[in-house]
C-alpha cells in the first residue's frame, strides 16, 4: 500500500477534515477517522477537482446527498501499491543476513518453523518476494527451511489478484532474471507466479485495526519471526500508528524483527523499536 505522493500533500486550504469525517460517519456509516488530515484533504481535493468549478462546501453536500460519489471518495483511500524486492537494501540484507540466520536459530531450536507474516500486501508482490528468497535459502541448505508465510490486506479485491499472482510485465521489472524464470511463467504480456511459490503464501483478509483479530486468523496466534508492514503507517494519524505497532510486537516472536518503509523509520524508533542496521528500515523489539 502506498502513494507517499498523498500523504504529505498540502491540503490545498482546507483547515479541517472534521466536517467531513463526520458526514462519513453519520451519514453514511463509514469511519475514517484513523487516516492523517493531509492524506483525508489530498484525496477530498483529488476528487473535487474531477468536477471543475465545485467549491469546498459544495463538494461536501454532494458527498452528503450522494452515497455513490461518498463511495468513490472513500475508494481512493484504499491505495495499495507494491513493488517485487521494491527496496534493494532491505532485500539484500534480508536475503544475505537476516533469513539465514533466523533460519539457522530456528532449526536448533524446538520450534523449527519460521513464520513471516506480510502485512498490507496489496497485490502479493512483497509476499512473493520473501516466498522467493526462503525458498532459495531451503533449496541451498542441507536441510530443507520449514516456514509459513502469510499475507493480509483489508481489500477483498486486491487479495483476489494477489491469489491469481499475474502481473504485466511492467510490474516485474525488479525482479532478475533467474527469479522470472524459475518462479513466473509467461502468458502473453503477463507474467504468472508457478503454483509451487503460490502455494506457500496464506492469503487473507486482515485489517490492521480490526477490533477483533491482531494477527492473521489463520495464523492461529502471532510468533512472528519477521514482520514486513512496509509504507502502510504514514497513512494514519499518530494515535492509529501508535496501536498498529503495538499490536505488531505483541505478534513478534521475542527475537522477532519488524521491517518497515524507510520513511516510516522515526515513527517506528518513536514507538520502541531499535534500528538494527541503518539506513535500512529494519528493527527489534
Amino acid at each position: 500500500m502506498d502513494s507517499r505522493s498523498d500523504v504529505n500533500a498540502p491540503t490545498d486550504g482546507i483547515e479541517s477534515m472534521g466536517a467531513l469525517i463526520e458526514i462519513l460517519r453519520q451519514v453514511h456509516g463509514m469511519d475514517v477517522s484513523c487516516y492523517s488530515d493531509s492524506f483525508l484533504a489530498r484525496s477530498f481535493e483529488r476528487r473535487r477537482q474531477v468536477m471543475p468549478g465545485m467549491p469546498q462546501a459544495g463538494y461536501l453536500r454532494l458527498i452528503e446527498r450522494d452515497r455513490g460519489e461518498c463511495e468513490a471518495l472513500v475508494q481512493l483511500l484504499h491505495i495499495h501499491h507494491s513493488e517485487f524486492f521494491r527496496d534493494p537494501l532491505t532485500y539484500a540484507l534480508l536475503e544475505q543476513r537476516l533469513l539465514p540466520s533466523i533460519a539457522n536459530a530456528k532449526a536448533a531450536s524446538d520450534y523449527p518453523e519460521l513464520r513471516v507474516w506480510s502485512a498490507g500486501c496489496a497485490a502479493g508482490e512483497e509476499a512473493y518476494s520473501i516466498a522467493i528468497l526462503l525458498s532459495e535459502l531451503s533449496d541451498r541448505g542441507e536441510v530443507p527451511v520449514r516456514f509459513r508465510l502469510f499475507a493480509t490486506d483489508n481489500s477483498a479485491e486486491q487479495l483476489t489478484l494477489a491469489c491469481l499472482g499475474s502481473y504485466p510485465a511492467p510490474l516485474v521489472g525488479n525482479l532478475q532474471q533467474r527469479h522470472l524464470e524459475r518462479w513466473f511463467s509467461r502468458r502473453e504480456d503477463a507474467y504468472v507466479v508457478v503454483p509451487e511459490l503460490r502455494e506457500r503464501v496464506d492469503f487473507s483478509l486482515h485489517g490492521l485495526l480490526d477490533e477483533y483479530s491482531v494477527s492473521p486468523s489463520a495464523s492461529i496466534f502471532g510468533g512472528f519471526d519477521l514482520i514486513l508492514c512496509c509504507n502502510v503507517l504514514f497513512y494514519y494519524r499518530p494515535e492509529c500508528q501508535l496501536r498498529i505497532l503495538e499490536r505488531l510486537r505483541r505478534c513478534l516472536a521475542a527475537d522477532g524483527y519488524l521491517v518497515t518503509g524507510e520513511a516510516e523509520r522515526e515513527i517506528v524508533q518513536a514507538a520502541g523499536f531499535r534500528p538494527l542496521i541503518l539506513p535500512a528500515a529494519i528493527f527489534r523489539r
